[in-house]
């Protein structure tokens, strides 16, 4: 008897010696070993990938954001503030209507087959909204030029980028809501256009917010 409550003694102070040590390994030395080596070698993307404008964080590298006009008494839908870059459409699985700037509430694609009537209509109301938004007087937007990207959502819904073709479409437009010369506006997509990951993994493309911080400062430069 004596024996037995021994060696469960013994064989409970080796699991709670066990436990102890593995808490303090696994919840403690670490992390904070991961979260130092992050911090030192990848500070910027540890902390959320954030992007400064004007001495302040105006969002994330990573994640799309609107451009829209305040909403108009009884309007339910923002109209897009046309002087800014237009990034993808952003649909997806819940929507926020806290906070409009960021408008999904979580990272999701709509899993609507291609022949989906519901779908179908997004593409078609965006692919309108493109031509009606960025035709211009002397440059009209015919349909055949519209990419892919300017009409349906990424995987994420979050999508911070845009494709080259997108961002051109739209410069006509933004030179005019901004009083820029076309050249001009043209030359800051060319600048903020990345290449393909190691030259072969994925496609080129502008990070719209990148590219609008940088159309603000050229606006403000005039």
């Amino acid at each position: 008897m004596n024996n037995s409550v021994s060696n469960t003694a013994r064989l409970l102070g080796a699991g709670l010696r066990a436990l102890l040590a593995l808490t303090l390994v696994t919840g403690v030395i670490y992390p904070l070993a991961v979260t130092g080596v992050a911090q030192a070698l990848f500070n910027g993307k540890a902390n959320g990938s954030e992007v400064s404008a004007g001495g302040r964080v105006v969002g994330s590298s990573l994640i799309g954001q609107s451009y829209n006009l305040p909403l108009e008494p009884g309007q339910e839908t923002p109209e897009p503030d046309l002087k800014w870059f237009q990034g993808r459409p952003a649909n997806g699985l819940g929507e926020n209507t806290l906070n409009t700037q960021y408008r999904l509430i979580l990272s999701g694609a709509t899993n609507l087959a291609a022949d989906n009537p519901e779908l179908v209509e997004q593409v078609r109301a965006a692919q309108a909204a493109v031509i009606e938004d960025n035709s211009v007087p002397g440059h009209p937007v015919e349909p055949s030029e519209i990419p892919a990207d300017a009409v349906t959502s990424s995987g994420s819904g979050l999508d911070p980028d845009i494709s080259p073709d997108y961002a051109e479409l739209q410069v006509p437009r933004v030179a005019r809501e901004n009083g820029l010369p076309v050249a001009k506006v043209q030359e800051l997509v060319d600048r903020h256009t990345q290449g393909r990951t190691l030259g072969f993994i994925g496609e080129p493309r502008l990070n719209v917010l990148e590219l609008n911080i940088a159309l603000k400062e050229l606006v403000t430069k005039g």
